[in-house]
C-alpha cells in the first residue's frame, strides 16, 4: 500500500538503503524489548549512512528531506523496528524543526549542521513528571540562572527518548532574568550532566527515555538558543511531530502483515485449507487494511499539504487530527490482527504481543487526544460565532 506514495528519486533512494537493514533490526528487535535494551547497534548503523543528518539543509551540505520524505522513511523504519524508529525520529523532528523555523542565529544553526553531518544527535528534553506534558503549558521547574557571564542550569526533566545515544540535549528551562522559558543546547559531556535510568515501561522499552539530571551545569550565554515568541502551549505548526504517527503507523503495518501471512498459513484439521478463507477472518482483515488505507491517505495529504507554503497557511488542526486518528487506529489494527491470530498472539515469542504494547505508548505522545478533540471544537464554534458577527 504505501508503494503509492512513493514519489521522487531520493525517496527510492532512501528506502533502498533502508531495505538493506531490514533483516538486522528485525532481528534483534525482540531482544530489544525482551531485555529493555537500547538498539546501540542500530541507531550507529543509521548514523553510518547518514540517515540521522537527513534533515540538514542543502545550503550546510545535508539531503534537506521535507516533512513527507520522514512519515514515508518513519513509517518504513517502524515496521522494521519501533523502538529504532522513535528513539531516531525524534533527532530527525527536532532538527527539521530547527532549520525550518529559523528561530536560531545562523551561526548556530551551520554549528548543528555540522555536528550532524558529524554524526551527532539531539533532542528535546522538556517534560517534567511534576508539570506533565509541555504542551499543556506548565512552567518548567527546571530554571536557568545568570552567574559571572554564564548560565547556570539545575534540574531533572523525564521521558528524554534516546538518552543513551544523545550528542545534545535541547532543554527547557525558566529563565529567572527573562522570565520566561527558554531553550538551552547542552552537550552530553557536561560537568554536572548525567543520566539517571529511571525508564522501566511495558512499551517502546528500549527507546532508552531515561531522566535528565542537571546539577549547576554550566554554559556559555549563546548556548540560550530559543526564547520562543508563542508560549508553552500556544498554537504553533509542528510539522515535523508526524514522525510520531509515522511510527506507530509502520508498527500497525508489520501486526497486518504478520496476521495475514498467519491467515494464509494456519490450517487446522477442521478446516480444508488455512483460516484466511473463513469470512469473519477475511471481514477483519478488510477492516484492517480500510483502516490503514484512510490512516496512511490522511498522514501523507497533510505532509504534502505541510511542504507547501501557501497550503500549509491554510491548516488548522490537522496535524494534531493525523497524530490522534493514526495513533488509535494503530490500537485498533493491532487489536484485530490479535484476533485474527488468536491465543498464539499472547505467547511472549509472538510480535504482536510487542506490537499491541508499543501502540499504546502512542496515545501518550503528544499532542494529546483530549486536547485534540477539544481544539476541533473550538475551532468549529469560533468560526461559527465569527459568521453571525
Amino acid at each position: 500500500m504505501k508503494d503509492l506514495f512513493i514519489k521522487t528519486e531520493l525517496q527510492k533512494k532512501w528506502l533502498k538503503k533502508l531495505k538493506e537493514v531490514e533483516k538486522p533490526f528485525k532481528k534483534t528487535s525482540a531482544q530489544v524489548d525482551e531485555l529493555a535494551i537500547f538498539p546501540q547497534e542500530n541507531i550507529e548503523k543509521l548514523t553510518e549512512i547518514g540517515y540521522t543528518s537527513l534533515a540538514v539543509p542543502k545550503k550546510f551540505g545535508g539531503e534537506e528531506i521535507s516533512v513527507y520524505d520522514m512519515v514515508l522513511f518513519q513509517e518504513t523504519l517502524a515496521s522494521y523496528d519501533s523502538n529504532t524508529a522513535l528513539t531516531i525520529g525524534w533527532n530527525l523532528g527536532v532538527a527539521g524543526e530547527i532549520f525550518e523555523k529559523k528561530e536560531w542565529k545562523r551561526s548556530q544553526l551551520q554549528f548543528l549542521a555540522v555536528e550532524l553531518l558529524k554524526g551527532a544527535t539531539i533532542n528535546r528534553s522538556a517534560s517534567e513528571v511534576l508539570t506533565g506534558s509541555p504542551s499543556r503549558g506548565g512552567r518548567p521547574g527546571t530554571k536557568a540562572a545568570k552567574r559571572d557571564g554564564n548560565w547556570v542550569l539545575n534540574g531533572r526533566k523525564a521521558y528524554t527518548t534516546g538518552a543513551p545515544m544523545l550528542t545534545y540535549f535541547l532543554t527547557s528551562a525558566w529563565v529567572e532574568e527573562k522570565e520566561q522559558v527558554g531553550f538551552f543546547l547542552l552537550h552530553k559531556d557536561l560537568e554536572g550532566l548525567s543520566i539517571d535510568e529511571t525508564w522501566d515501561v511495558i512499551s517502546m522499552r528500549g527507546t532508552g527515555s531515561h531522566d535528565l539530571v542537571l546539577e549547576n551545569v554550566k554554559v556559555d550565554e549563546s548556548m540560550l538558543v530559543e526564547l520562543p515568541e508563542t508560549p508553552q502551549g500556544g498554537k504553533k505548526l509542528r510539522g515535523w511531530i508526524l514522525h510520531i504517527p509515522a511510527c506507530y503507523l509502520g508498527i500497525a503495518q508489520a501486526a497486518r502483515d504478520y496476521a495475514v501471512h498467519f491467515a494464509n498459513q494456519h490450517k487446522p484439521n477442521s478446516l480444508n485449507g488455512p483460516i484466511s478463507q473463513l469470512p469473519n477472518v477475511q471481514q477483519l482483515i478488510g477492516e484492517i487494511d480500510l483502516a490503514l488505507i484512510q490512516s496512511r491517505h490522511l498522514i501523507y495529504s497533510v505532509a504534502e499539504a505541510y511542504d507547501d507554503p501557501k497550503r500549509r497557511a491554510l491548516l488548522t488542526n490537522e496535524l494534531a487530527a493525523v497524530k490522534h486518528t493514526v495513533t488509535n487506529t494503530a490500537v485498533a489494527v493491532v487489536d484485530k490482527a490479535m484476533r485474527i491470530v488468536g491465543a498464539k498472539s499472547l505467547q511472549r515469542t509472538n510480535p504482536l504481543q510487542r506490537y499491541y504494547r508499543d501502540v499504546r505508548a502512542g496515545l501518550h505522545n503528544p499532542p494529546i487526544d483530549d486536547m485534540t478533540i477539544k481544539q476541533l471544537a473550538v475551532a468549529a464554534i469560533e468560526k461559527e460565532s465569527n459568521k453571525s458577527i
